[in-house]
């Protein structure tokens, strides 16, 4: 039970070392072709620091990220709070995870606060042998501030290629354009504060708005063995293109709410299963919203009135 405890603890602080270095862009994506060998030798992005050889984990070893200043590296799905991954599993602030499968082809608020308000769109694949539906987040629509409208999606594709660019983002009804190269960063010339940068060449980018939110987001596939695995269902007419995502947030209101938003308030009581090898939230209807960019869910907070009191404590 003690050695179980060391490790437990262990880990948890390898996993804050990661999020920590990851929150603050101090890594960067390893990359395997598939066949060959799988060492690396990733260089330090930011001052200079030294090489290290690494390998990605066996969970994810075609692509990965490392944090060079600890020679270390995880998947870019591993389960840390503000995580939307697969079919779709959250990781909520208050560190359970929980899978919400919201409908094929809706919209539904994951976050609501006072001056921002997150809508995911979800797309879907049923499984006619097995009689089961299976959902991914395809897109969000970001509102903030006094209305801009901020889309990061990913592009339909019938097949998977990993050397496309599959990440789309446009920014109040304009396409944003990123230079196809790691580590190249956008900066909006309207929206202060607002930047864009590619983790990778392609497919990955991170979202930041300053003092407000950071979103990473990576664009992926079903590939044939997910479906094989997992009964996807999958056919040769659509990759089911989705986006894995990672959320940070500064300086939430008290009133904060949507699927993942509601787990960053103080007084939430967690009502899932957590023992349970799926655990699902539930309520969907609550979470609906009429479109990608609509800010009229059940449970929506945007522009009203609040409680001036923020939870800079309790951000991802």
């Amino acid at each position: 039970m003690a050695a179980a405890k060391r490790q437990l603890a262990c880990w948890c602080l390898v996993a804050a070392v990661a999020v920590a270095s990851a929150q603050q862009g101090r890594f960067t994506t390893v990359n395997f072709p598939k066949f060959e060998k799988r060492r690396y030798q990733a260089t330090c992005t930011e001052n200079k620091g030294p090489s290290c050889y690494v390998g990605c984990p066996k969970q994810c070893p075609d692509k990965c990220l490392a944090m060079c200043k600890y020679c270390l590296t995880f998947c870019m799905c591993d389960l840390f709070p503000g995580t939307s991954c697969g079919d779709p599993r959250f990781t909520g602030g208050d560190g359970n995870t929980f899978y919400f499968h919201g409908e094929r082809d809706r919209d539904f608020c994951i976050v609501s606060d006072a001056n921002l308000h997150i809508n995911a769109h979800f797309i879907g694949n049923h499984n006619s042998d097995t009689k089961r539906n299976f959902t991914w987040v395809q897109a969000l629509g970001v509102t903030f501030g006094n209305g801009h409208r901020l889309y990061i999606g990913s592009w339909k594709a019938v097949e998977w290629d990993d050397a496309e660019d599959h990440v789309q983002i446009v920014l109040d009804d304009k396409r944003v354009e990123v230079e196809a190269a790691k580590n190249v960063r956008w900066v909006s010339n309207t929206v202060r504060g607002l930047s864009v940068t590619r983790i990778d060449t392609v497919n990955t980018i991170v979202v930041e708005l300053d003092g407000v939110f950071s979103i990473s987001a990576n664009a992926v596939p079903i590939t044939d063995e997910d479906s094989r695995i997992h009964s996807y269902g999958k056919t040769r007419k659509d990759s089911l293109m989705h986006l894995d995502l990672g959320f940070k947030f500064h300086a939430l209101t008290k009133g904060i709410d949507g699927v993942l938003g509601q787990t960053y308030r103080f007084d939430y009581v967690n009502k899932v299963n957590v023992k349970s090898k799926m655990p699902i939230m539930g309520g969907a209807p609550k979470y609906l919203s009429s479109g990608l960019f609509s800010t009229d869910c059940t449970v929506s907070q945007f522009h009203r009135s609040c409680t001036p009191a923020t939870m800079e404590a309790f951000t991802s």
